[in-house]
C-alpha cells in the first residue's frame, strides 16, 4: 500500500499566527497560574480623588458636557472684538453722564476745579514774569522784603 503525502502550502504569515496563538495561550496560563498563587495577597487599590467623587463636581461636570455637546458655552469673542465693545460701552456712559443733571455736589466741585485753575494759571503768569524781568529788579524786591534790625 502506498501512502501519498499531500503537501501543504503553508504561508509564513500563518506560522506566525500559529506560534502567536500557542505563545498568548502559555502567557495567559502563567498569569492564572501566578493569579492563584498570589490570591492571599491584597491587591493595591488606585487611591481615591475626594474632588472627582463629590456629588457637586459630577453635578458640574455633567452640565459642562451637556452645554458643550448642545453649544451652550459662551461664544468665546477675540481680543479686537472686546475691546471695541469695552470702548462703545464707556462712550455709551459718558453719553449717559452728560445727559442727566449735574448735583448739588457735583456743581460745586466744577466751581472749586474751575477757581483752582484760575489760581494755577495767575501762579503761572507771575513766574514767567518773575523770569523775563532782570536780575537787578528781582534782587531790589528781595531786598525790600529782607529788613535789616
Amino acid at each position: 500500500m502506498l501512502l501519498y503525502y499531500v503537501q501543504q502550502m503553508v504561508s509564513p504569515k500563518s506560522v506566525e499566527t500559529a506560534c502567536h496563538a500557542e505563545n498568548s495561550r502559555s502567557e495567559t496560563a502563567a498569569q492564572q497560574q501566578i493569579m492563584e498563587n498570589h490570591d492571599h495577597l491584597i491587591r493595591p487599590k488606585k487611591p481615591s480623588n475626594p474632588v472627582l467623587e463629590s456629588p457637586s463636581h459630577r453635578v458640574l461636570h455633567r452640565e459642562l458636557r451637556v452645554s458643550h455637546r448642545w453649544g451652550l458655552l459662551p461664544a468665546e469673542k477675540c481680543e479686537l472684538q472686546r475691546v471695541m465693545e469695552q470702548r462703545r460701552l464707556e462712550q455709551q456712559r459718558e453719553r449717559e453722564q452728560a445727559l442727566r443733571p449735574l448735583t448739588d455736589l457735583e456743581q460745586e466741585l466744577s466751581k472749586r476745579r474751575q477757581r483752582l485753575l484760575a489760581y494755577e494759571l495767575e501762579e503761572k503768569k507771575k513766574q514767567e514774569d518773575l523770569q523775563n524781568v532782570p536780575e537787578f529788579v528781582r534782587v531790589k524786591d528781595n531786598l525790600r522784603r529782607v529788613r535789616v534790625s
